[in-house]
């Protein structure tokens, strides 16, 4: 059974080993995980997300201690139901759910306020990403990265079977991002990251839905925090259908990009007076 830890706890998972008719017990240290997934409405998705998260566990359980906080944001089609029914008898899985739906940055900052390591990961439910990724993109998380993203606009990435309208908006929001932000990224609003729990558990996104995920972003960018990026592949959803707003959530990175302007001419004019109004 796997317990709750705190952030930058050790956990300990002793396995036995038999050598020359003895058996020795090592311990090796794990690295202790929280995984938060947001769903909203995913009942046909459901199992396969379970079947995803159940093998992740145990193909890279020698090398992480994960917890699984699955967040319902709100479904009114029974989803949070068949999770509490599947996940019976696994106790590193944690159904929470938010009484009414209020977007999926919303409910990640909920998995990342209850997490219970200093590492945190945020996936899709649909299965557009593959998840194994993970193993590659919790090593990038270095002593000077607070957050690791999934990046399938990287020269070394790729999209498959992506509808154009996604790709288009995504690839247009992340154009306008690199265009006001200090880091030079290939893309900003992949919800598939790594984070450092402690460096953005204040950063609470104004926006709570899709937009709030580049808005996160943009936290960190501002803060001085380092993000780094994995190359991915973007898939289509396995089953069910995107929740995005297209019309809406252009209008939203649109409004955004125009406030992250005006603080950055805002903090220019503050360095300015403060020039200024030093003694000569």
């Amino acid at each position: 059974m796997k317990s709750q830890l705190l952030p930058n706890q050790i956990a300990h998972s002793a396995y036995h080993e038999t050598r020359d008719d003895m058996t020795v017990e090592t311990i090796v240290d794990l690295m202790p995980v929280t995984v938060v997934v947001p769903v909203f409405n995913e009942r046909e998705c459901a199992s396969a997300l379970m079947t995803t998260l159940v093998e992740i566990d145990s193909e890279l359980g020698e090398r992480f201690c994960f917890n699984f906080l699955i967040v319902d944001d709100g479904s009114t089609d029974g989803t949070a139901a068949l999770l509490k029914e599947i996940i019976q008898g696994k106790p590193n899985f944690q159904i929470l759910q938010h009484q009414q739906n209020q977007g999926i940055a919303a409910a990640i900052h909920t998995g990342v306020k209850n997490a219970s390591s200093e590492i945190v990961v945020s996936i899709d439910a649909d299965g557009s990403y593959d998840a194994r990724l993970i193993e590659k993109m919790i090593p990038l998380l270095s002593p000077d990265t607070d957050m690791v993203t999934a990046s399938p606009y990287h020269p070394e990435g790729m999209v498959e079977n992506v509808s154009a309208w996604r790709i288009w908006l995504s690839q247009r929001a992340s154009g306008l991002y690199r265009m006001v932000l200090r880091q030079k990224l290939h893309c900003y609003t992949s919800c598939f990251r790594v984070y450092r729990r402690s460096r953005v558990l204040d950063l609470v996104p104004k926006s709570s839905g899709y937009v709030g995920i580049a808005e996160l972003m943009w936290k960190l960018d501002r803060q001085g925090s380092k993000v780094a990026e994995c190359p991915a592949i973007l898939s289509t959803r396995i089953a069910g259908h995107s929740k995005m707003r297209i019309l809406r959530a252009t209008l939203r990175h649109l409004r955004l990009v125009a406030f992250i302007c005006m603080d950055r001419a805002a903090h220019r004019l503050q360095r300015v007076f403060r020039k200024a109004a030093r003694p000569q």
